[in-house]
Formats: C-alpha cells, sequence, structure tokens
C-alpha cells in the first residue's frame, strides 16, 4: 500500500490517497508491528499456550484485514470504525492475558514487558478522544490533532519500542542490576516526558518545549546507559549469531541512535518547527523508527526463531528491504533540505522515491517465499524419533 500511495502521485489511481493512507498506517502498525509481537511475546513469554491465544489472535487478524479493506474505499465510517473499535478490545484482552499468564526469570524483563503493555493501553485513550473532539470542536481542533498525537506517540515510543526492547534484553538474558532500575525509570520519564513536543505543535507554549527539552536531554542519558547494559553482551553476539541476525541488530541500533539524536535536536525551537511543518522529514523520521529501529530488530527476531532458511532468498531479501529503507530515507533527507532552502524540487524525485520504494516489497516478498519454502519442507520431511 505504501508503494501504491508513491505510484499515485505519478498516475491516479482513482482511490482518495489520504482514505489509502490510513490503510497503510493501520496495516504497517496493527497488521505488522502489533501481530508480530504478540507472537513474540506468547511464543517466549507464555509456557502454557492456551487455545484463547490463538482464538484471539485470528479474532485480531480479522480487525486488522477488515480495517485493511475498508479504510481505502471510506477511511474513517461505520466499517472501519467498527473493525478499529473491535482491534482495542482484542488489545486489552492480550494485555490482561499476557500480564496474567507471562512468566520469565529476569526482574528486568518483567519490567519492560508491563511496561510496555501498560503504554499500549494508555495511548488507546487517545483514539476516545476523537469521538467526542470531533463532535465538539471539529477535525481541525487542537483537541483532535493533540488526541492523535498521544496515541500515536505511546504506541510508537511507549508500546512498540519497549516491547522490543523487552524482547532483546530477554534474548541477551539481561538481569535486574542498580544500572537497568536508573535506566528503566529513565526510559518511562522520557517517554512521558517527550510527549509534550507533539502537544506543542497544536497548542504553543514555552513551558512544553522545556518539559521537552527535558525529556529529550534524559532520554540521551537513557540510550547512553543501554548501550552501557548490553555492551558485556557483545561479543555473545557476535559469536552465537549470524551475520545477517547480527546485521540487523546492528541496523536496528544505529537507527535508534539517530532516532534519539533527532528527538535531542528538537531542543532548538527552529529545528523542531522545520521537522514539524516539512512532511519530507515527517515521514522520514516516522519510518526511521518504524522500517529502521523497529523492522529491525522484529526481522532479527524472525531470523533467531529459526523461521528462515540460511539461502540466497534469506540474504537477498534482507539486503534489499535495507536499501529500499536506505535509499528512500537518503532522498527524503535530501528533497525535505531542498525544500528548506527553497532550492526547488530533486529532478525526477517522486520516479525515484517509487523506484526506489518498491525494494521494500520485493525484500519482504523474498523473505515470505523463505519462510513458506521452509514451512514446506519442514511439512514433507518424515518426523524420527
Amino acid at each position: 500500500m505504501g508503494l501504491v500511495l508513491r505510484f499515485s502521485i505519478l498516475e491516479p489511481i482513482g482511490i482518495n490517497y489520504r482514505f489509502l493512507t490510513h490503510a497503510h498506517s493501520h496495516g504497517a502498525m496493527l497488521g505488522w508491528v502489533y501481530l508480530m509481537l504478540y507472537t513474540f511475546f506468547v511464543y517466549y513469554f507464555i509456557p502454557d499456550k492456551k487455545p484463547i491465544y490463538i482464538r484471539l489472535f485470528w479474532l485480531t487478524q480479522i480487525s486488522v484485514v477488515g480495517m485493511m479493506l475498508s479504510f481505502p474505499f471510506q477511511g474513517y465510517a461505520a466499517i472501519s470504525i467498527s473493525f478499529s473499535t473491535l482491534h482495542i478490545f482484542c488489545s486489552y484482552c492480550f494485555a490482561f492475558l499476557i500480564w496474567k499468564h507471562h512468566k520469565t526469570q529476569s526482574l528486568a524483563t518483567k519490567k519492560l514487558l508491563k511496561a510496555s503493555l501498560i503504554f499500549m493501553v494508555l495511548s488507546t485513550i487517545g483514539v476516545w478522544c476523537l469521538g467526542p473532539a470531533v463532535t465538539m470542536l471539529g477535525q481541525a481542533s487542537a483537541f483532535y490533532q493533540i488526541a492523535i498525537q498521544f496515541f500515536l506517540h505511546f504506541q510508537f515510543n511507549g508500546w512498540f519500542l519497549i516491547a522490543v526492547t523487552a524482547l532483546f534484553f530477554h534474548l541477551l538474558k539481561i538481569k535486574d542490576s542498580k544500572l537497568f532500575r536508573t535506566y528503566f525509570w529513565l526510559l518511562i520519564s522520557s517517554t512521558l516526558l517527550t510527549l509534550a513536543l507533539p502537544i506543542q505543535w497544536f497548542a504553543p507554549h514555552k513551558i512544553l518545549l522545556a518539559v521537552n527539552g527535558f525529556g529529550v536531554i534524559i532520554q540521551a542519558v537513557m540510550f547512553y546507559l543501554f548501550i552501557l547494559i548490553i555492551n558485556p553482551k557483545r561479543l555473545n553476539v557476535i559469536n552465537k549469531t549470524s551475520k545477517p541476525q547480527f546485521y540487523l541488530y546492528s541496523f536496528a541500533l544505529i537507527c535508534f541512535a539517530l532516532k534519539i539524536f533527532f528527538q535531542l535536536m528538537s531542543i532548538l525551537p527552529k529545528f523542531s518547527e522545520v521537522i514539524y511543518s516539512n512532511r519530507n522529514f515527517v515521514i522520514g523520521f516516522i519510518h526511521l523508527l518504524m522500517l529502521g529501529a523497529i523492522s529491525g530488530f522484529l526481522l532479527a527476531f524472525i531470523l533467531k526463531g529459526g523461521l528462515v532458511t540460511y539461502s540466497k532468498t534469506l540474504y537477498i531479501g534482507i539486503y534489499t528491504f535495507l536499501l529500499g529503507f536506505v535509499t528512500t530515507e537518503i532522498l527524503l533527507l535530501i528533497q525535505g533540505v531542498k525544500f528548506y532552502f527553497g532550492s526547488g524540487m530533486l529532478s525526477n524525485y517522486y520516479l525515484l522515491l517509487f523506484i526506489s520504494s518498491i525494494l521494500l516489497p520485493l525484500g519482504i516478498g523474498f523473505l515470505i517465499h523463505n519462510i513458506l519454502k521452509r514451512k514446506n519442507y519442514a511439512t514433507k520431511t518424515p518426523k524420527t524419533t
């Protein structure tokens, strides 16, 4: 759907661009990241796989497919809102079940897991506020926009990012320590405080800029402690993981570091204003977090889970996806800078962006082919006792 969006700028496709954007974003967040986190949480933290997890998974899948099929044709309307509401209630059920049934020997992992679930539930408050906001003040109101930002901020920075960190720490066997406890509280504090920036975009106030500034400084310290915590495990990761998995971890960490850096730059009011007003920078930042940091970790976890065969299709898939991500990010950055300095459009910009974007679904296609091929091989191979 993201590829179709980029093609629609070159040629008309007969579908409302905004509606398709809603379908694309919901599919990416709830169909890709949410379902992968669901799968990994159950796989690693639920020793007794109760049937309810399977039933809830497919009900959640139905809600995602419903949104994916309804949003492109009607945007936010009765059918899409119904499926969105179903997904929210499924997520509440998921959070309750994981909280109740999870088992882990690491207190550090337990704290991160619970924090991610709390932020996931907290983020939905923003969704429940959308109806009253439209009724009372309309979609152009600050209340409506802040409700959307509240949801997105705690989904991306709270639920998604802390959840992949919980999985990463679980795989690295990180234990509770004084250093971890300091890191954890800085993580929670910075996640809460940095909400001030998107609020400031729609309700400007100097206090909000100061709160965000404090939050991003805490976040930078948090990332430094994060590196200190995982550094002792570095040799173990290098020696016990495959090259593609190690490269994906490294890629995700670099994107994570860049995300922290750009947020740190938001201390400068001028930089913050430029980022918000330049669509290329906004999309680039969202993709840096979603396709870079979060998806990088998730792809590494897939390799760790033994779902793939280490063959040409795997290497081609991973490197094609990474090349597509890097080239599209560079194009977005270059065009964003050109807009900022008023130097016009990059030659053939939209065509180059579309061609680079082809690499993303192409890489994912190779990865899916690899997984299905391994599954078929495992099914046909006789089991021995």
